[in-house]
This record gives structure tokens, sequence and C-alpha cells, in this order.
């Protein structure tokens, strides 16, 4: 099963690589070792992205299958839990994990340069000629070149116009021809362009030897029978050195990264070190402050010349005549514009090591990413095919799409983070694994609990319940009932009920005003007792044959305890709303709304008990009838 979706999880991958670099390949000519070459080397480079995805996904299918065949329910009621059937693949995950690091360490960095390598190489390749007909083709450096008619049986080109600008100037040449006939020499470096019957159009630029001799800018003309035109053309594919491609952030593995980044660490801090005693040692109005002691061969910083007075700088510049004082402000400027791009150039070059640097503390932080997300994956795919328990490839790949989609957002959200220096490295790198992490710890909780995760009806009562919308009871025909109904007790609870609800209705007639809602509200105590009073009627009723009276008790609301019935316990935060207008306001509004909504559910459930007993009383003298039917006839 693993083998499988990481041979699928790797398939794609590789599509997307394809789709993305298939420009630079196409026309090429290309040989067929060559492109093999470059995909085998794509493929193991793609090897980080296609782990996670296929460890999620056969933990998916593989735990979904078991759920959907009831293999986990038969293993739970033998007395083995949800860990101790993931325990020997989590560590066969443990293993891949470990693999996988080793693969990121030494492998993947020589993956990585022989395809850039490659890739880099058949970006410089010239592309294979096939010159279209009625329109300019320009893929040949330096030339563009039109032809109006070609004839495939023996490659004849007619009516041929060519304009030549390698010379890079305002004055290209123009070779037009009746025909001609294109072929390239032995080495492949040049074409070899043969043409019949035309003519060569060509201005000899000023400062040329022949425009010097005759004293102005001529123009020439040249008509051949049969002319021959070598055109420079490397079609032959030449390999880069994999060296250069070695000496990037890629190719190289913990111990080079590291190495790399000591460097980057001491040469920053021998350029900061530099510039601030270059900074020091500048002279301040005039007055150096640093001197240099022979004896101890060291700069030593010079004592502040202590003023006896402030100097006014306004009153003596304004002292100096005109041009002295132009003069001044002229070399100040000129003074600080140097300092600005002096130091401007330093901190592009600083930049660029530190650039250079966060490249390849991201790259050492991705040795271990891989790994961690191997197993972060499997525990999220193992206990979440356990909960939905769906097999095959449908819903297992709908889910695994969507969870790798987050995570590979989340993941170059982070990368882009820390490449931007927005965020410290380890925290953008780690970022998908932070998030993922708490996922993972979650569904294997609720896996092992065998708590409904995806219950629809559990969440839609949860925001029913936040909202204060209303809820619908289901009660069903029990098949085995172990206390019967008895009407009388059901009358009893009924009325008592009703009786209630009366009394709270009539405690609280109409809408609290604004003071004494935010300070009292209803009685918390009152209603969680009419709604206790409530579940245990319906329970009641519930034992009942009747399905009729088991219908209308579904009628009956559920009473909830909402807090915007009563919002605090203390009179003091009470007060302290009503002092808060803008928050008090809506908090009335909403809960003088509720408490509405409260009343209309007591009248619903005073109405429900009569009908309620209304079906009973009917029951019970329909039996009373039966029973002096039976008497009569037995008595005649």
């Amino acid at each position: 099963m693993f083998m499988m979706t990481f041979c699928i999880c790797l398939f794609i991958v590789m599509m997307q690589f394809l789709w993305k670099y298939i420009d630079e390949l196409v026309g090429k000519g290309l040989s067929v070792d060559l492109i093999a070459e470059l995909f085998f080397y794509a493929a193991l480079s793609m090897v980080p992205l296609a782990l996670p995805l296929s460890i999620l996904l056969a933990s998916l299918m593989t735990f979904g299958n078991l759920g959907e065949h009831f293999e986990l329910t038969a293993m739970k009621s033998s007395g083995i839990s949800l860990l101790k059937v993931m325990k020997p693949l989590t560590v066969f995950i443990a293993l891949v994990s470990v693999g996988a690091f080793f693969f990121q360490n030494n492998v993947l960095p020589q993956a990585q340069v022989k395809m850039w390598t490659l890739l880099f190489s058949m970006r410089q390749k010239s592309p294979t000629l096939d010159i279209p007909e009625g329109a300019i083709y320009n893929q040949i450096p330096g030339y563009n070149l039109y032809v109006k008619q070609k004839n495939p049986d023996n490659d004849k080109l007619y009516g041929i116009l060519i304009y030549d600008v390698s010379a890079m100037s305002s004055f290209p040449r123009i070779v037009v021809a009746d025909s001609g006939t294109l072929s390239m020499n032995k080495a492949k470096t040049h074409l070899i362009l043969t043409l019949d019957h035309g003519n060569w159009y060509e201005e000899v630029a000023g400062g040329t030897t022949l425009s010097n001799e005759l004293g102005s800018d001529m123009y020439r003309r040249e008509s051949f029978k049969r002319k021959e035109v070598i055109i420079p053309y490397n079609d032959n594919f030449t390999r880069m050195d994999d060296e250069t491609m070695r000496q990037q952030y890629i190719g190289k593995d913990m111990a080079e990264l590291r190495k790399t980044i000591d460097s980057i660490d001491l040469r920053l801090d021998s350029v900061g070190n530099t510039v601030g005693r270059e900074i020091r040692a500048n002279s301040s109005v005039g007055v150096p402050t640093v001197h240099f002691d022979a004896s101890e061969n060291k700069v030593v910083l010079e004592k502040p010349v202590q003023l006896k007075q402030p100097v006014n700088f306004d009153s003596v510049v304004s002292s100096l005549p005109d041009a002295s004082r132009l003069m001044l402000f002229s070399s100040a400027i000129s003074r600080l514009k140097m300092k600005k791009q002096d130091f401007e150039f330093r901190s592009l070059s600083m930049g660029d090591d530190a650039l250079t640097k966060r490249r390849h503390e991201i790259e050492l932080q991705k040795k271990f990413t891989l790994s961690l997300a191997c197993l972060i994956f499997f525990f999220i795919g193992a206990p979440l095919g356990a909960i939905i328990r769906k097999g095959g490839l449908g819903t297992p790949i709908v889910i695994s799409v969507l969870l790798f989609i987050v995570y590979y957002i989340i993941d170059n959200m982070g990368y882009k983070l820390a490449r931007d220096d927005r965020w410290p490295v380890w925290q953008g790198i780690w970022l998908s694994s932070a998030v993922l992490l708490p996922l993972g710890i979650f569904l294997t909780k609720k896996a092992v609990d065998d708590s409904a995760v995806f219950n629809a009806d559990a969440y839609r009562n949860f925001f029913r319940r936040l909202l204060g919308l209303h809820q619908s009871r289901h009660l069903t025909l029990k098949e085995v009932i172990i206390e019967e109904v008895k009407p009388q007790v059901a009358l009893d609870k009924i009325a008592s009920l009703k009786q209630h609800c009366a009394a709270l209705l009539a405690r609280y007639p109409g809408r609290q005003g604004y003071l004494d809602y935010l300070q009292q509200g209803y009685d918390k105590s009152a209603l969680r007792n009419l709604s206790q009073e409530l579940e245990d009627v319906v329970d009641y009723l519930s034992n009942s044959h009747n399905q009729l009276l088991l219908n209308k008790a579904m009628d009956f609301p559920i009473m909830r305890q909402l807090l915007t019935y009563h919002i605090t316990n203390y009179k003091h935060v009470g007060t302290a709303l009503v002092v808060l207008f803008p928050v008090g306001l809506p908090l009335y509004l909403v809960g003088t709304r509720h408490q509405a909504n409260l009343k209309r559910e007591l009248h619903t459930t005073m109405r429900v008990c009569d009908e309620i007993n209304e079906i009973i009383t009917s029951d019970m003298d329909d039996a009373q009838s039966d029973v002096q039917g039976d008497t009569q006839q037995e008595i005649t």
C-alpha cells in the first residue's frame, strides 16, 4: 500500500515538474537518455514532497479499510487498543523517517546538483532549427530569417529574406534571394546558407575605412548568382560543470552547511567591527576622537573635549561671509553623500551575505523537517482513517489532498517569511510542523476515545446552542420496555410541569428593563430545575407503547441553559455593564430576545402538556369502556 501511494504521489509531483519546465525542454533535439537522466534526478529531488503525502494517503487507506470492514471494531472488542494496532506501523514510519533524514542529508544534495546542472545546460542549448513558412524566425542569434515557401521533398527554401543584426549597429545587412538551402557543418557549430540569385544590401556607416576614404557614408549593393552565408550556431549539447552547483546551498550536507554559516558569521562580524572602528575613528567637528599609541601598538580613544560653555553653532555659521558659508555647506553635503554611498555599498554587501546565510540555515533546518513531517502525517492519517472508516481511493484521496494543500501553503508561507528575514529561520521552517502537530495529537486522542469527530448532528446542535436556536427532539418506539408508563403518574408529572411553567411565567410577566436584566436576569436555578423536570417527563413518556403519545412528546422544546438568560451572579459586574453602555446595550438586546424565545418555549410546553393530558385521558376512558363492555358481556 505504501509503495503504491508513494509511486502515485511521486508521479503527480513529477507531472507538476514537467508542466513547469516543459517549455525549456521541447524543441531542442535532446536525446532520450538526457531526458531520462533529468527525470531520474528530478524524481529524487521530489521525494521530500511526495513522501509525507504518500504516508498520509497510505495510512488513511489502510485504517479506513480496517474501519470499513469492522476489523478495528473486532480488535477493540478483543481488548486491543488503537495505539497497539498502530504500534508496528509507528515503528516502520519511524524507520522511514530516519531513512528520510539520511536521504535528505546525503542523497538529495547530489541529486539536486545533477538535476539543476542538467536543467541549466539544457536551457543554454540552442533550439532545433524548424523554420516556418510565411513567418519571421528569430531563434538564430543575431539573425532574423523569413522564408516564403518550403519544398519538403528536397528541403529547398524559396523567397528568402535575411536581416543580419549581428554587428550590433543601427545599420543591418539585408539579404534577399530567390531560393536556397540550409545545412550545418560536421562539427555542428555553424550554419551554411547557400543562396541563389539574390542581392545583398548594406549601409556603410561613417567611421569605417571605406567611408573615411570617400569622405561620407556609403550604400553598398551586391548582386550574386550563388553565395554562401556562414552563420555561427552551436547545435551541440554542452554539459556544465557540477562544481558551480556544488558551491550552492542545495549541494551541501549538514557539515558543509554549518561550515559555510560559520564562515559567513565570521565575515559579517569582521565587516561590522571594521565599520564600527572607522566610525569611531572619524573626527567629530574637526577634533580627532582616537590616536595611535606607538608604545602599546594600539588605537586609544581620546578624552572628550571639555567646553567651558556651549558653542552656538548658528551664530558661528552666520558670522562667516556668504562665500565661506556656501563653501562650508557644499563641503558638508559632499562628505555626507560620500559617506552615505560608502555605507550603502557596505550594507548591500552585508545584505547579500545575510541572505546567503539565511539560505544555508533554511536548508540546514529542512534536513530535519521531512522526518518530523512523516511522523506527523502518519499520526494524522491513521486516526483519521479509523474515524471516517472509508477505504479505497475515493474519500482518502480527497482528504489527503486537502490536508496536504494546507500543509504546502503553510510551509511555503513559513519559508518565504524566513527567507525574507521577517521571521527567524527556525520559526518559519518549523511553522507547518507546529500547526499540524496539534491536529495529529487531537485526532489520535479522538480516535483512541472513539469520539464522533465528524458527527454533523453534534456540531449542528453545538452551534444551535451557541446561537440560541431551536432544537428538535427525536424519540423512537422502544422494542423492550422495563418500566411501563402508568397513566396517573404521567398525568401527575405533566400537571406539575405545567404548574411550574405557569409560575415562572407569572414571575416574569413582561420584558425586563435594562437595569433589571444586567443586574438580575432570570433565576438560573429555577430554569435549571424546570429543564431537568421537563427532561424527566420526556424520559418517562418515552417508555410508552403509544406512538401518538411519543409523537406528541417530541413537541416538547429543549429548554437550553443560555448565558444570556442571566449575565452574571455578581451585582457589581452587572452595574459595570450598565455603565459601559456600548457593551451592555448589545447584551440587553440579544438577551431579551432569548428571554422572549424562552417564554414561547414555556407556552409551548404548557400547550403540549394539555394535549398529552387529553391523549392519556382519552386512552384511560377507552380502556375503562373496554373493561365495562367486557364485564357487561360476562354478566349477559
